[in-house]
């Protein structure tokens, strides 16, 4: 292994993955452990690795093994593909030894449009003084991801309240930060992430550290397009309904994507200025700007208008998009798009700017009275950690997106893998005539994947699915209970509620801590200290006592569980609960916010 330098260099690198000097490093460890001794290996590869150390631990000499293995892999030959200028690609190209295993891109265009959007929302935060606003020019971006803190914020803009910022490590007065406080902040945004919804695979906190700008602008876009679309509403814009036809519902309104309200949007407006054009799409549709010249009249506010169709009489594509742009400029509308996004027919970008608009400039007629269909805490909580896990397409409203069977079915191949036989599996598309039967027929077969496993599905049957009946919420919740509890083996079999209560207890109580708490229904589990707690005895000096409060009102009590929360994903733990979850004692949340906290336990036991 001299080419990763001598077995005491080697030793010193993993040593810094195992702080408790067990003489061993977890499996979560291991991508990290190699890049820091010099070895370059795909994700891919490292999971493949860690499925042969089932017990999740490596010991040195195993890990010497390991790169003795890789080391061979080093020249892997690369195709690396031609820089399209026109397009701006760029093409990372690994590391200054060649030892790269992969090449990726990026867009320029995707880089300089978030570069925008963070100095735009960020920059009055007085934390990130000196660090905003970022340079559009090189790799100046990914530098200023480094130590994590913007990241979080970014998720925080998107979905308040995700981070308690509180909590995050920040630079010291000259400017320093030491790598695990930065792999703490990376770990703790990554968490914040998935809490959110974002699908996070093959991305880890190091990938992060490193500026990937492929991985950063990836992840950066999901945070971005979570925000922007969060507001695309009935209880945000009860003036949707306007958007729907005679013969549609609410519910089918739901169901639709963002990119389907907003050309249906788009179209609303076109129509009230007088604009013959329909919009289907948010590339080939919008490139000559004549959409987007319409749209901005049809929006303008009267105290900031008015704005006329003259870019219209521009023949040059470009130019006229410019002309647009400076119409959208003069309402604080320009955002994301530049006019070559436009001509080009940019669909991420564009789709950003026209949701953008709307969030701004509605512009929707007064709907009347009618009940409109909230989303619940609990909805949004299984919404999130399903489309954490990939749904695809995403889960927009789970009571009509999961009629077909189809997302069930892929949720039970990630909670037991294999567990599905896709050949008896009916896809789309669904037929007029006999559709219906089709995907009852998935639904029946997502029932009786839930039976084998275990799970109470008493009276609930295909046709509750497909009807979008509430019961679906209960199958849901069934798959997350299992897919949190499986994190947790002993002897291999899932651990029970009682088994869980009790291992929390003994460790408070070994730990020198007085709380303890006799169930998840436990009043006392509101004010939070139970689980900062446990999280000061499972990870040591991590929690600043100073920041929690007595919790004598909500306001308190909410600031305990925000940062309970916070502290339990910045050590590893990926929890879905909200904090109005542990306030209000809600006993299926608490479950899976102690079993998250007793699995990153698990794990550092196993090291030991």
């Amino acid at each position: 292994n001299a080419e990763y330098g001598s077995p005491e260099e080697i030793k010193e690198c993993f040593d810094k993955f195992d702080p408790s000097g067990s003489g061993s490093i977890t499996t979560n460890s291991l991508g990290d452990a190699l890049t820091q001794c010099g070895a370059k290996v795909p994700g891919f590869k490292v999971r493949d690795i860690c499925d042969s150390y089932k017990d999740g631990v490596i010991s040195f000499d195993e890990f010497l093994k390991i790169l003795n293995q890789v080391k061979t892999k080093n020249n892997f030959k690369q195709t690396i593909k031609p820089m399209d200028e026109a397009k701006k690609i760029h093409v990372q190209k690994g590391n200054e030894k060649g030892n790269s295993w992969t090449t990726h891109t990026y867009s320029e265009e995707e880089k300089l449009a978030f570069v925008d959007w963070i100095n735009f929302r960020l920059v009055k935060d007085p934390q990130l003084k000196g660090v905003l606003p970022i340079k559009e020019e090189g790799e100046s971006l990914f530098k200023a991801l480094h130590n994590g803190i913007i990241m979080n914020k970014l998720v925080n803009d998107s979905v308040p309240d995700t981070v308690d910022e509180r909590a995050l490590n920040m630079p010291d007065a000259n400017g320093k930060l030491s790598i695990f406080k930065i792999q703490e902040n990376q770990t703790l945004a990554l968490n914040s992430c998935i809490a959110i919804g974002c699908y996070v695979i093959s991305i880890g906190a190091q990938d992060l550290i490193d500026g990937k700008p492929h991985l950063c602008l990836g992840l950066l876009w999901q945070i971005i397009r979570i925000g922007l679309m969060a507001k695309i509403t009935l209880k945000d814009c009860p003036g949707l309904r306007a958007l729907l036809d005679e013969f549609e519902s609410l519910e089918q309104l739901l169901a639709m994507s963002p990119e389907e309200i907003l050309c249906r949007w788009v179209n609303y407006q076109l129509n009230k200025v007088g604009c013959k054009r329909v919009v289907k799409n948010f590339t080939t549709d919008i490139k000559d700007s004549e959409v987007y010249a319409h749209l901005l009249v049809a929006v303008c506010p009267e105290d900031k208008g008015p704005i006329g169709l003259e870019p219209l009489n521009i023949q040059d594509h470009t130019r006229r998009a410019e002309m647009v742009l400076e119409n959208a400029a003069a309402i604080d509308a320009r955002s994301f798009v530049r006019a070559r996004d436009i001509v080009s027919g940019n669909q991420k970008l564009n789709l950003a700017f026209v949701a953008n608009l709307f969030n701004m400039y509605p512009a929707m007629d007064d709907a009347g009275e009618f009940e409109i269909i909230e989303e619940t805490r609990e909805e949004k909580t299984m919404r999130n950690w399903m489309n954490s896990l990939g749904a695809t397409p995403r889960v927009k409203y789970i009571y009509e997106d999961l009629k077909d069977g189809l997302a069930i079915l892929q949720l039970f191949d990630k909670i037991k893998p294999g567990c599905v036989n896709w050949s008896k599996v009916n896809k789309p598309p669904f037929k007029a005539l006999g559709g219906k039967m089709k995907q009852i027929e998935n639904c029946n077969y997502a029932i009786a994947l839930g039976k084998e496993i275990g799970f109470v599905l008493v009276g609930i049957d295909g046709n509750n699915l497909h009807d979008g009946d509430k019961l679906t919420l209960a199958l849901v919740w069934q798959m997350m209970r299992h897919y949190t509890l499986s994190l947790l083996t002993h002897d291999g079999k899932i651990l029970k509620d009682n088994e869980i209560i009790s291992w929390c207890n003994t460790k408070l109580e070994e730990g020198g801590k007085d709380s303890k708490f006799a169930g998840f229904k436990d009043p006392s589990l509101a004010n939070s200290r139970a689980i900062v707690d446990l999280i000061d005895v499972i990870s040591p000096g991590h929690i600043s006592y100073d920041l929690m409060t007595a919790a004598a009102n909500d306001d308190d009590k909410f600031l305990n569980a925000r940062y309970a929360i916070t502290m339990a994903r910045k050590i590893g733990a990926r929890i879905f609960a909200l904090p109005e979850d542990i306030t209000e004692v809600n006993p299926k949340m608490i479950m899976t916010v102690f079993a998250c906290i007793m699995s990153v336990g698990f794990a550092k036991e196993n090291m030991k």
